[in-house]
């Protein structure tokens, strides 16, 4: 008998009210045995505060009752940016676009990363100027997203979604031109792909509906012009690295090992940006 959320977990026990298989992970305790998580949301009559005893998600998040919660508020800011970057135009974009180093007319002063401005490598991942470009971006965040975050919980999701903008917008740092701009939620999407990748071999799914997607996906950033693949590789590279570390880490020691695992992450994505601005100033 395999747990109903996680069936990769083999169990004894079953839920006192649905008779659901649940794993430890899985179980709060109930006046009388133990419930699922679907039981304590729909109220389980123990009269226990609403956070004791809180099942947890397969990287030990809490489970929320809204599973798309952080994905709804990173949709969110790319529509207010998509919609200031049209009523405010390109100066609003070249002042918050990835760009590494350059002399900007439109601004009139040298610009990008390497000239300090550092948030540049966060803010590029939120900005889409193309209506296409922002529909397809946000499909994938809503689709993928609501794959990934309950599995995640909303902590873990949203530091992954921020280090994988971070990662991409690293990686294009140190490889394009520095007076190439990019912009783009394509870093955190392909993030949120690794991460996908990494789940579904975690849950055992069949492997090959994921592969194809991932090819497919790979294929189109290296098969059309003007993609920035650096930002979909650094993306979809961290994605995969930092979910693995967050569903594997041993339970015992596992706030331990993934704060360790992001803080690592970002020294790396840090490293390669003080390399860079090094080698450009």
């Amino acid at each position: 008998m395999h747990c109903y959320r996680h069936p990769d977990v083999e169990t004894g026990i079953r839920c006192t009210r649905c008779e659901k298989p649940i794993c430890p992970d899985c179980m709060v305790s109930a006046s009388v045995g133990f419930q699922c998580p679907d039981c304590v949301r729909g109220g389980s009559g123990t009269g226990h505060a609403p956070d004791a005893n809180q099942p947890r998600t397969l990287a030990g998040g809490r489970v929320a009752a809204d599973e798309r919660f952080v994905t709804k508020i990173l949709i969110a800011i790319n529509l207010v940016l998509f919609i200031a970057v049209r009523v405010a135009g390109d100066r609003f974009t070249d002042e918050l676009v990835m760009i590494g180093f350059a002399y900007n007319p439109e601004l009139g002063e040298v610009v990008g990363v390497a000239d300090g401005e550092w948030y540049r490598l966060l803010t590029a991942a939120f900005l889409h100027q193309d209506v296409a470009h922002f529909v397809f971006n946000m499909l994938g965040l809503w689709i993928i997203g609501g794959i990934v975050e309950p599995e995640l919980g909303r902590v873990r999701y949203a530091a992954l979604c921020l280090l994988s903008g971070l990662s991409g917008s690293a990686l294009v740092y140190v490889l394009d031109a520095p007076n190439q701009a990019s912009l783009g939620a394509s870093g955190i999407v392909y993030g949120l792909i690794g991460s996908w990748v990494v789940l579904a071999r975690r849950r055992r799914y069949d492997m090959r509906p994921v592969l194809l997607f991932v090819a497919i996906s790979l294929i189109l950033t290296f098969a059309r012009p003007g993609v920035s693949w650096e930002a979909h590789i650094g993306g979809l590279v961290a994605g995969a690295v930092l979910t693995y570390a967050l569903v594997h880490a041993p339970r015992d020691r596992r706030a331990l090992v993934q704060y360790g695992a992001c803080g690592l992450l970002l020294l790396i994505d840090l490293g390669m940006v003080l390399g860079r601005t090094v080698a450009l100033t």
